[in-house]
């Protein structure tokens, strides 16, 4: 029974480990283009699983960022991993310890905790293994192949194949701006923010530009759009 639910996690996280692998093949081209090594790519990508932390990461690395501002930007951007972790341990069963469950927040992606979210009843730490394994060495590699690739491929080749992260952020985006209004205006209010910071507020460093515009966009979203503590945001879309 303990054997199957691995593979159970094994299995379910196949296709994670596919989209990851293709994803995380992108970021592996932009750590190159930044200047770091393939093996330093995949360190970056085995010690964080996060695209969009890394990504950002890249930036701040690239320009030269301080530590603090790598901090900051880490900690606006993966605050939602402890949200859901909060609500992820919910399903968890009796056999979760304490060290079951660091192991396991390591791997807490946003396709992980949908999958695990989606489960009938509770999980155990086995599924999570099998889940959160298969799907760290589909970003792992991606990145390996991607950095190797970045740095014998030709530039435009390498420009073009880039895009692949910044693809995905916009795909995670459209289908929930689509039935959301408040994701619709924070996104766009983000993506205001960023154009003026990059062509006219150039001081501003990349990563500080990313934690203003992240938290104004979050807070004028929650300000033209506040959600009651008994009404979710699909009641109030559907009223307006």
């Amino acid at each position: 029974m303990k054997q199957s639910q691995f593979v159970k996690g094994l299995l379910h996280g196949i296709p994670i480990a596919l989209g990851y692998l293709s994803v995380s093949f992108g970021f592996g081209i932009m750590a190159v283009q930044a200047g770091l090594s393939a093996m330093t790519a995949l360190g970056i990508s085995a010690t964080n699983l996060t695209s969009a932390g890394q990504a950002a990461g890249i930036a701040i690395i690239a320009s030269g960022g301080s530590y603090l501002e790598m901090a900051l930007t880490q900690f606006v951007i993966n605050m939602r991993y402890g949200l859901m972790g909060l609500s992820l341990s919910q399903k968890l069963d009796s056999t979760f310890n304490t060290p079951r469950r660091l192991i396991v927040s390591f791997g807490i992606t946003d396709e992980i905790f949908a999958v695990a979210s989606a489960q009938k009843g509770k999980i155990t730490a086995r599924y999570m293994y099998g889940l959160i394994l298969i799907a760290f060495f589909g970003w792992s590699i991606g990145t390996f192949l991607g950095a190797i690739a970045g740095s014998f491929l030709p530039v435009s080749l390498t420009n073009a194949m880039g895009i692949m992260l910044y693809a995905m952020f916009i795909a995670i985006i459209i289908p929930p701006a689509k039935k959301s209004r408040s994701v619709l205006t924070a996104a766009a209010i983000a993506a205001l923010f960023s154009i003026l910071f990059k062509y006219v507020f150039t001081g501003v460093t990349g990563g500080f530009a990313i934690i203003i515009s992240a938290v104004i966009a979050a807070a004028a979203a929650a300000l033209l759009f506040p959600v009651s503590d008994d009404t979710d945001e699909q009641t109030e879309e559907a009223g307006n």
